[in-house]
Parts: structure tokens; sequence; C-alpha cells
């Protein structure tokens, strides 16, 4: 079979076209039949590292945590999953030397497949996994918020999204509304603006012609009552201008800088929350979790994507995944996908 794999880290010129054996599942492990992968900014940062050339804790990595395709075969002790079934995955590449779905069949354990909604097809699928577990993570932290996402549980709730028009703003913008939140989000231009409006939000605020906080505030006088933030170098002051009492920041992202500084004082008087979201050590209970919230907001059709659904699709062959990576690292503005196999 087709793989890429890289063998140091670097740039993505260290990317390469190579032939593997298709290898057997084990227990508890299923074989995907990789249809389309996705590129995540994670994705390159894993590959490019600290510095290039550092050394990999396996000889060589496949990349991509992102994908959907088909089960091909499955392994002793798996049972809600079978041959045929229509999947999308996370995580795959995670702690694996050759579970990244840069390949046409990548062997992953069962808890990291997730059986796609027959509405869904594997365009949809590669997009889900680190942007949709990520947004729902950030929109179920609060302190007197709900833990799980469906229709009503946000109702009467207020959710800024910094950013909105990235791959996790644009789904947590989905999943806000499909749970009954308000949605106000910032962006730094038109273009931008009318994909988020596309994506769902219902106030949308250039922080580069307005003032931003106090536009939030004329939305929402009470303040928002969650913020999922993608900048929290650039964005601390806003957030706090803006935060209710008992508000929740919920962190995934260091846009802007790796160091922040935070009024204790105010922050104190405001009972202000901030959780930080990765999803890698988030536990996998609140994945599963995740994952059939999203399932469920993909059967009521809460989570398209596409240009027209704000979030513009940049296709990819495999061979090409260098330069799939090297669009997403240059901040191209929607979701870059491997075609793997062909339909």
């Amino acid at each position: 079979m087709k793989a890429i794999v890289y063998r140091a880290t670097g740039d993505p010129s260290v990317l390469e076209l190579v032939d593997r054996e298709i290898r057997d599942p084990g227990r508890g492990e299923v074989r995907v039949r990789i249809m389309v992968s996705a590129v995540n900014p994670t994705d390159w940062k894993s590959r490019r590292g600290a510095k290039p050339g550092e050394p990999l804790p396996f000889a060589e990595v496949v990349p991509n945590q992102d994908g959907a395709g088909v089960v091909d075969a499955v392994g002793p002790g798996v049972e809600h999953l079978h041959v045929g079934d229509r999947v999308w995955l996370a995580l795959a590449a995670y702690q694996r030397a050759d579970g990244g779905t840069a390949q046409e069949f990548a062997v992953l354990p069962v808890e990291r497949v997730f059986p796609l909604p027959e509405n869904a097809g594997f365009d949809l699928g590669a997009s889900l996994g680190v942007p949709a577990i990520t947004a729902h993570r950030a929109l179920t932290i609060a302190e007197d918020g709900p833990r799980r996402l469906h229709p009503g549980t946000l109702d009467g709730k207020v959710v800024l999204v910094a950013g909105g028009a990235g791959a996790v703003g644009h789904a947590a913008i989905q999943l806000a509304k499909w749970a009954g939140a308000v949605v106000i989000t910032t962006v730094s231009g038109p273009a931008k603006a009318a994909l988020v409006t596309a994506a769902g939000a219902d106030h949308v605020i250039n922080y580069r012609e307005t003032h931003a906080a106090a536009e939030i505030r004329r939305i929402a006088p009470n303040g928002v009552d969650q913020i999922v933030e993608v900048a929290p170098a650039q964005n601390a002051e806003l957030d706090l201008a803006v935060i209710r009492n008992r508000g929740s920041v919920a962190v995934y992202a260091n846009n802007g800088g790796d160091q922040m500084s935070l009024d204790v004082r105010r922050h104190f008087s405001l009972n202000v929350r901030y959780q930080f979201v990765l999803l890698y050590t988030v536990g996998m209970a609140a994945v599963q979790a995740a994952a059939e919230d999203i399932n469920a907001a993909i059967a009521d059709g809460a989570l398209p994507v596409g240009e027209a659904a704000g979030l513009p699709l940049h296709r990819f062959d495999l061979a090409d995944t260098a330069a799939a990576h090297a669009a997403v690292e240059e901040n191209i503005v929607g979701k870059v996908l491997i075609d793997v196999s062909a339909g």
C-alpha cells in the first residue's frame, strides 16, 4: 500500500511517499481503508518539532490524526464495528508509528474509530476529529453549563468564539447553535465574516474595524457565558472585559504567543474559570462522549462543511501531502483534505 512517512522532524520536505505492507489488526483493533485524510495544525507542528532533525519515538511515523474511510478488517474482541462500516477517525497518529491517516490502510484501536452517520460523506467525516472534539470540550467545561450537548442544552447562553473562521471555531459555532446558544464571533476581515455567517454565527464582529469589547457588551449587556479562545495572549483583556460573573474561558491554542498576563483581582471578583483544552490528554471518556454528541449533531444536519457552510475545502492527492501540510502551515483558510483512496 501507499503511505506517507517521515523519519526526522523538519519542514514538509521530510514527508516521503513509500510502499508498506498492510498489517492485520490485533485484539481490539480495526483496519480502515482510508478514503480521505485531513491535515490540522497539530499535524504539521508534530512533524516540524522544536527544531529540524530531532529524533522521533519511532523509526518512521505516518502523519495526520483525522480521516474517514471504511472498515476493512476487525481484530478479536471488536463487536460494535464490522467490515464495510463507514467510519471517522480521531487521534489516529497519537503515540503510534503507523496509525496516521496519510496512508491507504490504517490499523487503529477501536476506541479511536467512530461510526459515520448515513447522511455524512467522507469529507465531513475527515473534517471532524481534532476540530469538532476540541470544540465540544470547549463548550462543556463551564461551571454551570452542560457536560453533554444536544438541542436545548445551551438555551439562554451567549457564547463568544474567537477567530470563528478556523476549523475549531467553525465547529464551535455549529455545535453551539445546535445546542441553542446565541453565538458571537470575532474575525479579522470581510471574507472571514462571510464564512462565519455561513456557519451560523448570530453576531459577527470585525475586531479591526470596531471596538470589540463595547460591541460585544452591546449585544450581551450582562456579559458572555462562555468563550472559546484561540489566542489567549492577545485576547486576555478583551475576554475579561466581556465575560460575565462565573463565566468560563476555554483555551485550545496559543495563537499570538505562549505567555499571557491576567489581572488576578479583577478575575477574583468575577469568579472566572479558565480551562485549557488539549485533545491528546483530555481522556478517552471525554473523547467518546464528544463523538456521540457530534454524531447526533451530524444526524440533525448541524455540522456541514464546504464553502457554503463556512468551511472551504482544499484538496490534495496523497502524493502531494507535503503541499497539503505546507498549506496548513501557511494558514490557509478552510479545511485541507487529502484524497487517499478511490471511491
